[in-house]
């Protein structure tokens, strides 16, 4: 492709809506173009390094087996609904785009496909002999993102690979599992990124095992908590670990002692000289359940610790069936206009008890009239030790678990495991923090969707049996431009070789020169027929405008037939280091081709 019949337009400055490196460039550099927000359009340039991690995906997956079909993005709501999550994604999480039809069917497009899927499954798959399947897909999928941000990091339209496989037993799907994590990892080392697999949470897909694959990066949403020896890794959300040991309480006897204007837990423990660890602080959540019900839940939990949200919210939706409900809709912290829909009368905020009365709430058909009370795994143990008294201004020390108050049914694990806690498997080992970017995801589904929506196939005894499935998912544009996030300088992108839209640009600095044009032409038609992709500049340019663009969308290798080719030669600038060498003409092609292979393999 010669640069100047391309469509090719770059920015000097940045972008007012751009927030981290890869963004900017992205759009500076003239891969990408915004639509609306969290829309946008793939220039020639970034196309073609779709393309690539396309193909990488494609070969990686088609090597083990796995069959590539293409599925609707437009899905009726009944098949969600048969499923239960038509609620969770059009109003919990509300990321699914939902319309009417003209004939008054609701429909959405698609943020996943396990129902579609699972459907197919259902009306093709009879028998066991027909089992284990794979399908994978490479489509646009689409979320209504509360907040679209980051460019293709976070937007309403994506390009995603997803696949979905189908097993007779448990042992089928984790050699399935284990073939996805080994792929995964071949695609992105692949593709040139620097990457951790690591333990996460399944979230609204469901299922059991679930692994993200992140790339390192220090603009990544999500943060990674790991041990240096290199035998746990996991997204925070999911991430266990020991928590520092609680210090001996400095109270003997239970006592109700005023503390004015101690709110919080560090206001609390200046006051009364005591280490956060043995308080107990009590932390009033709102949970919506997908019947309408709403539970007021109180957790209890050790004052050093906080709690997770997600591992809070898996705790409350296995409890649903006691609310003759399936899912948690909303999990929020009330706020003061929340608390007046129920509150019977003014909560003690900050001076909660773990026995904090249940005539606070002004029971109704929406509201169930009790606290769902959850203890914390920390503060089970604690002994003496201080929380609030239901009083404002007012704590009491001393306190013991059904003593002064009753210990909850429920124990949880709902704390944040953080940097510097010892890690589960070796105590002499602390965990670490990294930020991440989540490329990709696979789960262990089980039943979940089989089962729901009455999935079956028959067993060699006959016998009805649902299927036990898996899921797994790449952000395919997603991983593109986490490529830039992780490898940028102040000039511009640095592409992994494998991925980059070309291997290499011939700028020529003087188009009025003849000898510069004769050997740039020459030179760009047989790279190109030796199999290295290359571009040619021959805009009417400065030498100088030449350069700073092709440092700026980031082509690995620059061949400049400037000066040098009075003696035969010609400038190879390697755009990662911005190394130049002196190149004979007659070697540039060798030279390419070995640099190129040593860097993709």
């Amino acid at each position: 492709m010669r640069l100047s019949q391309m469509l090719f337009v770059t920015l000097r400055e940045d972008p007012a809506e751009a927030e981290i490196p890869s963004h900017k460039l992205l759009l500076r550099a003239g891969y990408i173009r915004r639509i609306g927000s969290g829309i946008y359009a793939y220039l020639p340039l970034m196309w073609r390094v779709l393309k690539k991690v396309s193909q990488i995906v494609r070969e990686e997956m088609d090597a083990t087996g796995a069959q590539e079909c293409l599925l609707p993005q437009l899905q009726p709501a009944d098949l969600w609904r048969e499923s239960g999550r038509w609620d969770t994604y059009t109003q919990a999480e509300g990321i699914m785009f939902a319309m009417t039809d003209r004939q008054q069917r609701e429909v959405g497009l698609g943020p996943t496909h396990e129902e579609v899927i699972t459907t197919i499954a259902k009306d093709m798959i009879r028998s066991y002999r027909q089992l284990p399947v794979h399908l994978y897909q490479i489509q646009t999928k689409f979320r209504d993102e509360i907040r679209p941000r980051f460019g293709l990091m976070r937007g309403r339209e994506f390009i995603m690979k997803d696949g979905y496989s189908f097993h007779t037993s448990e042992e089928s799907l984790k050699k399935t599992y284990q073939d996805m994590a080994q792929a995964y990892s071949n695609m992105l080392r692949r593709s040139g990124l620097e990457f951790r697999a690591v333990d996460a949470d399944s979230g609204a897909i469901g299922g059991s095992g679930s692994q993200e694959f992140m790339v390192l990066a220090e603009a990544g949403e999500d943060e990674v908590l790991y041990t240096e020896d290199g035998l746990y890794a996991a997204n925070v959300e999911k991430a266990v670990s020991m928590p520092a040991d609680a210090q001996a309480s400095p109270f003997t006897t239970f006592e109700k002692r005023e503390t004015p204007g101690t709110e919080t837990i560090n206001k609390l423990c200046k006051f009364l000289k005591c280490s956060p660890t043995q308080v107990v602080k009590n932390v009033l959540y709102q949970a919506v359940y997908d019947n309408g019900t709403t539970v007021l839940v109180l957790v209890s939990i050790r004052g050093d610790q906080d709690v997770n949200q997600v591992k809070l919210l898996n705790e409350l939706t296995k409890l649903a069936g006691n609310y003759q409900a399936k899912t948690v809709l909303f999990l929020t912290v009330p706020d003061a206009e929340a608390q007046r829909k129920w509150a019977a009368k003014s909560l003690p905020l900050g001076y909660m008890a773990p026995d904090v009365a249940d005539d606070y709430i002004a029971g109704s058909k929406e509201v169930n009239s009790k606290f769902l009370r959850l203890v914390d795994r920390t503060a089970v143990d604690l002994t003496n030790f201080v929380t609030g008294s239901n009083e404002s201004g007012y704590h009491v020390v001393g306190a013991n678990w059904n003593q002064e108050f009753p210990l909850p049914a429920t124990v949880v694990g709902v704390r944040t495991a953080v940097a510097g806690d010892r890690a589960v498997h070796n105590p002499e080992q602390t965990l670490q923090t990294a930020r991440g970017i989540e490329v990709g995801h696979i789960f262990q589904l089980g039943t979940k969707y089989s089962e729901a929506m009455g999935a079956t196939y028959t067993t060699e005894q006959g016998e009805e049996m649902p299927f036990i499935m898996g899921c797994y998912g790449v952000g395919v544009s997603r991983l593109a431009q986490s490529a830039v996030e992780q490898s940028y300088d102040k000039d511009g992108i640095i592409w992994p070789v494998a991925i980059a839209p070309y291997h290499a640009i011939i700028s020529i600095p003087n188009i009025s020169d003849a000898q510069q044009v004769e050997v740039a032409e020459k030179l760009y038609a047989e790279l190109n027929q030796s199999g290295i992709e290359t571009i040619l500049d021959d805009r009417n340019e400065r030498a100088g405008v030449k350069f700073k663009d092709a440092d700026l969308i980031g082509i690995p290798y620059r061949i400049v037939p400037g000066k040098l080719l009075k003696s035969g030669k010609v400038e190879l600038v390697e755009r990662a280091t911005h190394k130049a060498h002196e190149i004979l003409i007659e070697e540039v092609i060798s030279t390419l081709k070995q640099w190129i292979d040593a860097a993709i393999k």
